[in-house]
């Protein structure tokens, strides 16, 4: 405004400095010349220097004019800008003001704040979504759901913010059927978003939903939300998991498709193979399985393999037994395995090779299930007394089992 008061008063000064200079200029001569204007009958006679002088002053009377016309014809606009910048900038503060409240835990006034504020703000989805969280945390789960619609409505392009405020409100209160139905929809739009998938994958655990969490591994791998370990290590669960649902079912067919779906790093994890063989075993599969856990403990000896040998009912057991006992070779003092010769010997009605294997496995390392075997055996065979007496000695054993588990929970 300054500026263009300066501009003008220049301007005439100039003008009439020009003005004065042509009048002395013109002054010399006898003739300093005139204006006439004529319009029908009327005309106009005046000297040049005044046309001039007035030529000056009456187009900056209109310059005038047209400026101030200007200005009011934008005043409104500017007006309506001042007030909208006012409630701008007051729902910048209400803003910061809510979110302080949310975090100091004054969830109603945090709220109200951030809600009669919102249609003037430059963030409104910050404004609903703050809300949201401070209805919920108050226990007002309507509003909450208001406020997320209203949101949703009212920013348009945001259905992953939105949506994901929602899941995890949904998680927080452990409602995990309705997360899982807003993340689905929200994979169904961003498949790689890692918050999506990150918060699938929780709740997808959540629900011991295994088979869930399998078909999303793929996606967590590729869009790395997870180390490649903890893969891995979710890979692994997801696959024991199942096996053990599928045998708890008694699906014979599901574990075994279960078992040629687990990738081949799985499948020699310690402890995974276990699970598919004891899954058979249980549901009474065992001797579809027997040759593979016979090559599993050839390749790699482990106890809890050897265990599971024994608990297969064969349909062959001379031929089991003596598989076993080509393991003796290699580990002719091994306790367990001893003991495993022991219970296929019952079952192949060999009475006295079971109470050697079984007598020497019990010199090497007492334990519960192997004076039972022998108290069997022993009763079979008619000598009921020292029968008696390794039933006597198991229960000894197991009771003190169970003391030092006591005293191991206890300490």
């Amino acid at each position: 405004m300054i500026k263009n008061m300066i501009f003008l008063v220049g301007s005439l000064l100039i003008a009439i400095v020009a003005a004065f200079i042509v009048h002395h200029w013109l002054s010399t001569y006898n003739d300093p010349g005139y204006v006439l204007i004529g319009a029908g009958h009327w005309s106009l006679e005046t000297s040049l220097v005044f046309f001039g002088v007035a030529l000056v002053v009456t187009f900056f009377i209109f310059y005038l004019f047209f400026r101030l016309l200007g200005w009011l014809l934008r005043l409104p606009g500017k007006m309506k800008n001042r007030g909208q910048a006012v409630k701008f900038n007051r729902s910048q503060e209400a803003l910061i003001a809510g979110l302080v409240d949310s975090a100091e835990g004054n969830w109603e006034k945090a709220e109200k704040i951030l809600i009669k504020h919102a249609s003037h703000s430059g963030a409104p989805l910050i404004h609903y979504l703050t809300a949201a969280r401070a209805a919920q945390s108050r226990g007002a789960v309507e509003k909450r759901d208001e406020y997320l619609r209203i949101a949703a409505e009212k920013s348009s392009g945001s259905d992953i913010a939105v949506g994901l405020t929602q899941a995890e409100l949904h998680l927080s209160e452990q409602q995990f059927e309705q997360a899982l139905e807003t993340l689905a929809k929200l994979h169904a739009i961003n498949p790689g978003h890692a918050s999506v998938l990150k918060l699938l994958h929780q709740t997808y655990q959540s629900l011991g939903d295994w088979q869930g969490i399998r078909k999303l591994i793929p996606s967590l791998t590729k869009s790395k939300v997870l180390m490649e370990t903890e893969v891995k290590l979710l890979e692994a669960e997801a696959c024991s998991s199942l096996l053990k649902q599928a045998a708890e079912r008694g699906e014979v067919d599901e574990i075994q498709l279960l078992w040629q779906e687990c990738p081949e790093h799985i499948k020699t994890m310690q402890g995974i193979p276990a699970i598919y063989f004891a899954g058979m075993i249980e549901v009474g599969a065992g001797a579809k399985i027997e040759d593979e856990l016979a090559r599993a403990i050839s390749e790699h000896w482990d106890e809890t393999l050897l265990v599971l040998f024994g608990s297969v009912q064969s349909n062959d057991f001379q031929r089991q037994l003596h598989t076993a006992e080509g393991w003796l070779t290699v580990h002719p003092e091994h306790p367990v395995l001893l003991r495993i010769l022991g219970k296929i010997s019952i079952h192949c009605k060999e009475m006295d090779k079971a109470e050697q294997y079984l007598e020497k496995s019990i010199a090497l390392e007492p334990s519960v299930s192997a004076y039972q075997l022998l108290g069997d055996v022993l009763f079979r065979k008619g000598d009921k007394n020292n029968a008696i007496e390794c039933y006597k000695y198991g229960l000894e054993l197991a009771s003190g089992e169970v003391v030092n588990q006591v005293e191991s929970f206890s300490g």
